[in-house]
């Protein structure tokens, strides 16, 4: 069964992922959304997975200043190229990290940076473990790689700084 071009459209706007790929997972699954957007999820995986090696020298700082102005975040986002750094989907990414550090308060980027004889669990001071404080359903790790997927290059969450007056 050939995929309409109607179904090639949602799958994209759910995804992100490009018109042959959306083609070719509605093709697999027999017209399957569902279906179709976790093959593209794990081809995303897959993809992010092989791009991990590469270099991330280009990338943003972005903040967020909750209302209120008594909660602040920075975070510096790593990836590839200047042009890939400047693109919405990179900023749009920056942009949640910082909310997402700012609400949840992490102490440190990734499990490798937790050092020895704290025993917390990771989801709670490693922000790339955390639930999305937008979708709870998936883990800021989920987000990066996510992003990976869409734009093609190596993403990295390099570092944090949260404020909060009085802490």
């Amino acid at each position: 069964m050939e995929p309409t071009v109607s179904e090639i459209k949602i799958l994209r706007n759910q995804t992100g992922a490009g018109i042959m790929d959306c083609k070719n997972a509605l093709r697999d699954t027999e017209g399957d959304i569902g279906k179709a957007v976790e093959i593209l999820k794990q081809k995303g995986i897959d993809t992010a997975k092989k791009k991990s090696s590469r270099d991330t020298s280009e990338g943003v700082v972005n903040s967020y200043i909750h209302s209120g102005d008594r909660i602040g975040a920075l975070v510096e986002i790593n990836c590839e190229t200047d042009f890939v750094a400047r693109t919405t989907e990179v900023k749009e990414l920056a942009h949640n990290l910082a909310m997402q550090v700012a609400a949840m308060s992490p102490l440190y980027v990734s499990k490798e940076d937790i050092p020895d004889g704290d025993d917390s669990p990771s989801k709670d001071i490693c922000l790339v473990e955390q639930p999305s404080i937008k979708d709870p359903s998936i883990t800021i790790g989920d987000m990066v790689r996510e992003t990976i997927a869409r734009v093609g290059e190596n993403i990295r969450v390099r570092r944090f700084s949260r404020f909060a007056i009085g802490e």
